[in-house]
């Protein structure tokens, strides 16, 4: 359908469901054999304007290919667009951002389509004519809403909090480009696979993503196994037994798992390892099959210095203010029923939680089993004083397209992620919230994987006291529950909630967490 876009959409639009419908992608499965697309009207649509869409996309998909047709009725507010805007323009175009609010943005509606206008104090307008950001924008819009767009700036007079922000801002990029990687030194060197020269200090395994050119790593051995393969010699003619090495390797920061092709002269040597032996390997990093990891070179003994304490890892300071991802007051009127108690322990009263969940890609939150699952939606409720009372809720960006089993199971689709903020934007937000709050969640050290390793590589820190409500019903449960998942939880407490999407199952897991310490009189420790 490449340049034929226009004539497409010409014809499905004498469809009067679909009179301003914009096409918002376009999907081709070589393997199945499909062109999916996806359109977005701001009318109320029939079966039959499906139908007539999907006789006209039959005609411009390419031969031998399926077309299907998925239609999605977005009729945006002035509140939607405006916080579409900003997102946009912190994300794009940050140095500009930092003079914005969102209040600095507003939305006119049209009958189809809107007029926006940024408010910015004089002498700032060349930010926003000079480098097209308007323009931007309202392409942006376009891609994701039916009608036309326009946008211009208005000069007002503001206050001094747009310095404060533009430096917070330099104060972040500036942080984002400075990494400082974690060493300790060798202690104890022993050749075994020798080496072209003696490494004298390792990179902590949590850091070695950023380690450029060869470099050592340190530990313990977790796990070591000899695994045999085939490789044909071609100068004999012949197959030749070989042997290899599975290696999994911790030195308090992280674990690595790594292979390790010896030289013949040196398998009896590497038979003798066993789990718990200190080791020093050394290799870089390579891209394989489009993932990276440590290609091991040489295995030799050598141990971390005795009494070693790893240094934490220094995270970004939590931010001044929110520029992504805006809490929302919250408030629950099916908190309490009639006749439940109303009082609360101290423990709940006199600290603060957020209480956060998120859905992913999948099940793998280790870096050291293979490439990482992401992060698709974070939601998170505030309670303070035992109630109720902000929510953080938010679709995160994804570069590729979402696993079938992961859309029947959350009910989120692709095109529900289009334009959604970055996971690092996210993130920072999310630091903010979280601050000077413990963490709760449902089996929450997977999630906290998520979040500790995303936050790693987005500079902030959420080493935070944690409480499983999980570990916590099965102690105060014990024997009157099939199993402690928290659909059954909830179904003890006589709560009702979405399973499977990020806020509604933080919302419900901070009410069976309020319950469950009502239930125990106090906190675990």
């Amino acid at each position: 359908m490449t340049g034929r876009v226009d004539e497409f959409l010409k014809e499905i639009r004498e469809n009067d469901g679909l009179k301003n419908a914009i096409v918002a992608g376009i999907v081709v499965t070589k393997r199945r054999k499909l062109a999916e697309l996806f359109l977005v009207t701001d009318r109320a649509y029939t079966i039959f304007d499906e139908k007539n869409a999907l006789a006209v996309a039959k005609k411009y998909v390419p031969e031998g290919l399926e077309a299907k047709i998925r239609i999605v009725k977005r009729t945006p507010d002035e509140g939607m667009i405006k916080r579409k805007i900003f997102e946009f323009i912190s994300k794009k175009f940050p140095a500009a951002a930092a003079f914005l609010g969102e209040d600095d943005v507003e939305v006119e509606l049209l009958s189809s389509g809107a007029h926006f206008y940024v408010n910015i104090a004089s002498g700032e307008q060349t930010l926003f004519t000079s480098g097209k950001i308007l323009d931007e924008v309202s392409a942006y819009l376009s891609e994701g809403y039916c009608g036309t767009f326009y946008g211009n700036v208005r000069i007002v007079e503001k206050e001094e909090l747009g310095q404060e922000l533009l430096d917070e801002e330099i104060e972040l990029q500036e942080e984002d480009t400075y990494f400082e990687l974690r060493k300790f030194p060798i202690c104890n060197f022993r050749k075994i696979d020798g080496a072209d020269f003696i490494p004298t200090t390792a990179v902590y395994i949590a850091d070695i993503d950023k380690a450029e050119g060869t470099f050592a790593v340190c530990g313990t051995i977790t796990y070591i196994e000899e695994k045999k393969y085939v490789k044909h010699n071609e100068k004999t003619n012949e197959d030749v037994e070989k042997s290899r090495f599975s290696v999994s390797l911790t030195d308090g920061t992280g674990t690595l798992r790594t292979t390790y092709f010896p030289k013949k002269a040196t398998v009896d040597k590497i038979l003798e390892l066993k789990t718990g032996d200190k080791i020093v390997l050394l290799g870089e990093n390579e891209e394989y099959n489009g993932r990276s990891g440590f290609k091991t070179a040489k295995i030799n003994y050598g141990e971390p210095p005795e009494g070693f304490t790893p240094v934490a890892k220094k995270g970004k300071p939590v931010p001044k203010f929110y520029h992504t991802v805006f809490p929302e007051p919250y408030v629950d009127y099916t908190q309490a029923g009639l006749f439940d108690s109303l009082e609360k322990p101290s423990a709940i009263k006199d600290n603060v939680f957020v209480v956060f969940d998120m859905e992913t890609t999948g099940l793998n939150n280790n870096p050291a089993m293979g490439r990482m699952d992401k992060i698709i939606e974070l939601g998170a409720v505030k309670i303070v004083g035992g109630e109720l009372t902000e929510k953080f809720s938010t679709f995160v960006a994804c570069n590729e397209k979402l696993p079938p089993q992961i859309i029947e199971l959350t009910g989120i689709q692709d095109e529900d992620l289009v334009g959604a903020p970055e996971i690092d934007k996210v993130l920072a937000d999310f630091c903010k919230f979280t601050d000077g709050a413990y963490l709760v969640g449902h089996n929450v050290n997977f999630d906290y994987r998520f979040l500790q390793y995303y936050g790693e590589q987005s500079g902030y820190s959420f080493e935070k006291k944690q409480y499983d409500t999980l570990t916590l019903a099965q102690d105060v449960l014990r024997g009157l529950l099939p199993n402690y998942k928290l659909n059954s939880v909830a179904d003890y407490y006589g709560f009702t909630f979405n399973h499977h999407r990020a806020f509604d199952d933080a919302c419900v897991t901070a009410k069976v967490f309020i319950e469950l310490v009502k239930a125990k009189g106090k906190l675990p420790l």
